[in-house]
């Protein structure tokens, strides 16, 4: 749900969404430099803290993955879930058309706060039960 996957903060959204979202670019530059310090955005950055630095997506778990269309983090977030399926891996991708970072919490009453919550249950669901068949 809306996930910072990568430290760079340089994609098209992160231009487009600088200072309009709740979580803009600089706020998102904050979070990475709390969790990096001087490290953000240098070549040798883990993927275990910035997933898009990963190499080789394969043997992931199932992935569910959602974003507003009107926020920062919404392109890296498309391309992390397409590198999952070029990987050959499972992601279940939503971009929610109007959507800024966390509206399903700030608004939870909304038609896109409770869309994006039954589509989370359901792939909850979906997910549980092809896990019970595999046993």
């Amino acid at each position: 749900m809306c996930p910072m996957l990568d430290d760079r903060n340089d994609s098209a959204s992160a231009h487009q969404m600088d200072g309009v979202d709740v979580w803009d670019r600089g706020w998102n530059g904050f979070g990475w430099k709390a969790l990096l310090g001087s490290g953000c955005g240098a070549p040798d950055v883990s993927p275990c803290a910035a997933p898009a630095r990963a190499t080789d997506l394969s043997g992931l778990p199932p992935a569910f993955i959602d974003v507003g269309s009107a926020e920062t983090l919404r392109d890296e977030a498309v391309a992390y879930a397409e590198r999952i399926w070029r990987a050959g891996g499972s992601a279940e991708l939503h971009v929610w058309s109007g959507g800024y970072h966390t509206f399903d919490l700030v608004v939870p009453d909304a038609v896109i706060s409770r869309a994006a919550w039954q589509a989370r249950r359901s792939w909850w669901e979906r997910v549980l039960a092809a896990d019970r068949r595999s046993d």
